[in-house]
């Protein structure tokens, strides 16, 4: 699992989880700094005293036969090898020196056992070495000679304020991270169906607004996105129909052009004519096409793929193309707008049989798509302009023949028609000569 998760309640939870881990570490350096000051005082303050008491008495005795007591020995008890405490060995320095006296070395260490000549009177002890606890040894050298020697307990180990620490950090967490995680999920409830509502939403289906739920702020942006959507519908209504008036307008006087040139008494005159006008209405019907692809009127159909692209390819056929196709191809049933997928394909034979001189016609399918290829021998796109192509009223005069018509409309509504039903166009020239174009459709 990543550390950083993706989600607005998973990042919410590690920012909080984050700044309350780095509260309770410096409550922790705080706390621990706090425990060794009171454990120094603790230890040395009365320690320092009998030293004290000690240097100014100064004889060859027992200097006190209480707990603590200092003893004057020759030589430091203090083995080299031992865990010394430098800072131990500062403070009672300064102490010392506070108080006016001057030594010479300061050597402290902490031991699991006293020394024998630091035992108290009695039966001997054994510590258990498994308690987080030793003696704290100091041992000052006097200016005179000798050395006074101290024994005091000293307690080792922060496990129990570890402890406090973790346990405190999880009371926190329970406390604390449960209510934020809580809080996120009602945040990122609401944002999560507005993402799915966002990119689920075509424009023309049935629209139920989405529901305004979660704080105030969230509550807002539902409902300026429901707005929005209603809006976005409006727009594409009008569009619809201003297109519906735009297509009766030029039909019109196109059908009025169709029946006057009747009257042409020329026949190559009434020819031109009339592919022109021919021309005019196929160009007119692409473009209103292009423009309504984003509200389809036509719902989606399951239909057999194969049959649909064999269709296709008896009309060119019928009109004396050199169109071939795979008459064993198996049968393949998908979900399509089977008109709209139908002029895709018309449209990529078309441009094969107009400048590729033939099309052959196949379909591989594959466990998760189906690619329908339309080959061609014409000579193929430039590789830097195979993806110019797919944008409307693009025509290539440098590979293409400027005279066999068409205002570069049919690989753009081609291409449209399939990122509709989810796929892709691709185009590949071979190396022999001659282009690939495969739609690509998801099954």
């Amino acid at each position: 699992m990543r550390f950083w998760s993706r989600s607005l309640a998973g990042q919410m939870a590690v920012l909080v989880a984050l700044a309350l881990l780095v509260a309770q570490l410096i409550n922790f350096g705080v706390l621990l700094n706090e425990r060794r000051n009171f454990r120094f005082e603790q230890a040395t303050g009365p320690a320092v005293a009998r030293i004290v008491d000690a240097v100014e008495r100064a004889d060859q005795r027992i200097l006190s036969a209480e707990r603590g007591r200092v003893r004057l020995l020759e030589a430091s008890p203090i083995d080299r090898a031992a865990e010394h405490r430098p800072e131990v060995e500062r403070g009672i320095r300064d102490a010392l020196r506070e108080a006016g006296l001057r030594v010479g070395r300061i050597e402290t260490a902490v031991v699991d056992q006293r020394p024998p000549l630091l035992q108290r009177p009695g039966p001997r002890r054994v510590r258990d070495p498994s308690r987080a606890s030793g003696d704290l040894i100091i041992a000052v050298e006097r200016m005179g000679g000798g050395w006074l020697v101290s024994a005091t307990p000293w307690p080792r180990g922060e496990g129990r304020l570890f402890m406090r620490l973790i346990a405190q950090t999880l009371i926190l967490y329970a406390i604390v991270l449960l209510p934020v995680l809580w809080i996120g999920r009602r945040i990122s409830r609401p944002l999560r169906s507005l993402a799915t509502a966002a990119r689920d939403f075509t424009p023309g289906e049935v629209d139920v607004p989405l529901a305004e739920d979660g704080p105030d702020d969230l509550r807002e942006v539902v409902a300026a996105f429901n707005a929005l959507r209603l809006r976005v519908t409006a727009m594409l209504d009008e569009k619809d129909r201003m297109l519906g008036a735009i297509g009766h307008d030029l039909r019109t006087p196109l059908a009025a052009l169709r029946v006057r040139i009747e009257s042409v008494e020329d026949e190559a005159d009434r020819t031109k004519m009339a592919d022109t006008i021919m021309e005019m209405d196929r160009t007119l019907d692409d473009i209103l096409s292009l423009a309504r692809l984003g509200r389809p009127s036509e719902p989606l159909t399951e239909v057999d793929l194969s049959a649909l692209v064999d269709a296709v390819v008896e009309d060119f056929r019928d009109l004396g193309a050199e169109v071939t196709f795979d008459e064993e191809t198996p049968r393949l049933q998908m979900r399509l707008r089977p008109s709209l997928m139908r002029r895709a394909v018309r449209n990529l034979i078309e441009n094969a049989v107009k400048y590729g001189i033939s099309a052959a016609v196949t379909i591989d399918a594959m466990p998760a798509h189906v690619k329908i290829v339309v080959a061609d021998q014409g000579p193929g796109i430039p590789e830097d302009r195979l993806a110019d192509v797919f944008d409307p009223f693009t025509r290539l005069e440098t590979s293409r023949n400027r005279d066999t018509g068409g205002i570069g409309l049919g690989l753009a509504l081609a291409g449209a028609i399939v990122a509709d039903a989810g796929g892709t166009i691709e185009l590949k020239n071979r190396p022999g000569g001659g282009l690939d174009a495969t739609i690509i459709l998801p099954r």
